[in-house]
């Protein structure tokens, strides 16, 4: 993209007609979120007991004493040699946020259908430290329209995002809220899926006020790597460039 360059006052005139569309969205944004706090919510009438690191673990104990949880629902499915990229992109976004939000009330635990030796594996590799549990003994990521079945997959058709489609993966990535209350009861309350998430990638927001935005070519997170995969030379080498 080509940009014009202007005088200081020409720079000021666009940005403050820019900033009054900023504002906007913001207002609207937060209209949004009032709208998201006010659902309805569903119990969670199914005992979900999960494969943890130190054993069984029910899904009321992963809000570790606090009344709301988040869970990513993330793409690491049995067998499978690493997690997926887009999914290790959002965790690694989690543990310096969460040294806050499990201030205000909000627990997180990753949920994958990968058993629990494979997922520990993958954790430490990758340097985590919150809470992430295996699904691999029950129906969780079914239920939740994450994980698809062998004839979901041949069909072509299952339920993912709130709508039909061919999901062409056993694995999809997603989020999903839950609330308990003083009598131990679980809620699900929220659930997002695909690009719903973005909001946690902390990057694309830095990266969004850059010139060349989220500098992708051929696709959403087309440049998004595992963050021991990058070539780190090339940084390296542009950083020396700058100097």
């Amino acid at each position: 993209m080509e940009h014009q360059i202007v005088s200081h006052e020409k720079w000021l005139e666009a940005r403050k007609a820019h900033l009054k569309a900023e504002k906007e969205l913001s207002r609207q944004r937060d209209k949004l979120m009032e709208q998201r706090r006010a659902l309805p919510w569903e119990r969670v009438e199914t005992d979900y007991v999960f494969d943890g690191p130190q054993g069984p673990v029910a899904l009321a104990d992963l809000f570790q004493g606090r009344s709301q949880l988040m869970v990513q629902h993330f793409m690491l499915g049995p067998g499978w040699a690493e997690g997926c990229a887009g999914c290790s992109f959002m965790a690694d976004h989690v543990d310096a946020a969460r040294r806050h939000f499990e201030h205000a009330d909000l627990s997180f635990a990753a949920v994958s259908r990968a058993p629990i030796n494979e997922i520990e594996a993958f954790r430490k590799r990758m340097g985590w430290h919150f809470q992430w549990v295996s699904s691999n003994k029950n129906s969780f990521n079914f239920d939740f329209n994450v994980s698809f079945t062998e004839d979901q997959l041949k069909k072509g058709e299952a339920v993912y995002n709130y709508r039909t489609i061919d999901p062409g993966i056993d694995e999809l990535p997603g989020c999903s809220v839950f609330a308990k209350n003083e009598a131990g009861e679980v809620f699900h309350t929220y659930s997002s899926y695909a690009r719903g998430c973005e909001q946690l990638l902390g990057a694309f927001w830095f990266l969004d006020m850059a010139p060349k935005g989220r500098n992708e070519v051929t696709g959403i997170m087309d440049w998004v790597k595992l963050h021991d995969r990058y070539d780190d030379s090339k940084s390296s080498a542009c950083h020396s460039a700058a100097e």
